[in-house]
């Protein structure tokens, strides 16, 4: 099992969305982190309520968190926020370069998460292919 962090500024929206996404599909193969360079006192309401019109539920087990709050990970990837994560080790890094939908209209903020769902779906098939 790979151990994955979704990297952004404020670790509130988009990174919490990969991390949910990953924690319903890729239950088998991924171990997934969200983290930020800077930390909310909650994550982004819009976003919750985005993702839970499809059934997935932010708020159970996700909240903001700092990069030195998530363990030693395989694989970072950064949402496109032009994050920089040189202290993070990990065999695999890559951006997924998504605009922040935060303070957009709920079909922004759906079509941002459709994307992320078929990235992280692609991240799986990668991961399970060995490929990463």
């Amino acid at each position: 099992m790979k151990k994955v962090a979704f990297v952004c500024v404020h670790n509130s929206c988009r990174s919490q969305m990969a991390e949910a996404f990953c924690r319903v599909l890729g239950l088998d193969v991924i171990e997934p982190f969200s983290a930020g360079t800077e930390k909310k006192n909650q994550i982004n309401k819009d976003a919750v309520r985005i993702m839970k019109e499809i059934g997935v539920d932010m708020e159970i087990h996700q909240y903001s968190k700092l990069l030195n709050e998530i363990p030693k990970v395989d694989i970072v990837i950064t949402m496109g926020c032009n994050v920089k994560c040189p202290l993070v080790q990990c065999s695999h890094r890559e951006d997924w370069g998504l605009e922040d939908p935060s303070g957009k209209s709920d079909i922004e903020f759906r079509k941002t998460r459709n994307l992320i769902q078929k990235k992280v779906d692609d991240l799986i098939y990668r991961v399970k292919s060995e490929i990463i």
